[in-house]
């Protein structure tokens, strides 16, 4: 019982120091110099840009996208987490996450 307890906090630190290692080492052998506008030009093939001034971008459509993604997200994690009980529970926890998907979307 004991064990299982220590896997998380293990699993966590062992992540941590993964990632930590994984930040220095980049930050340690990365290409360092000077910004060039070759550098921050939006191609990297060199092409300049189609128009001038800023792109526009729909920030309404794209949380909307996030938040289906979310919502589909959830339903599938459910449905794997469900696997091994009866069916009768997927099919609850794909009802409450379509209702509350549908209540998502009549607020909007």
């Amino acid at each position: 019982m004991t064990y299982e307890l220590l896997l998380l906090p293990i699993a966590f630190t062992l992540a941590f120091i993964v990632s930590v290692l994984i930040f220095w080492i980049g930050g340690k052998y990365s290409i360092k110099g000077r910004i060039t506008k070759d550098k921050v030009s939006p191609y990297s093939c060199g092409e300049d840009l189609p128009y001038e001034g800023n792109a526009r971008i729909n920030l309404e459509r794209f949380f909307i996208f996030a938040v289906y993604f979310l919502v589909f997200d959830v339903v599938a994690f459910m449905l794997a987490i469900s696997y091994n009980t009866a069916v009768v529970y997927a099919i609850i926890y794909a009802l409450i996450t379509l209702a509350s998907t549908l209540f998502v979307i009549k607020k909007r």
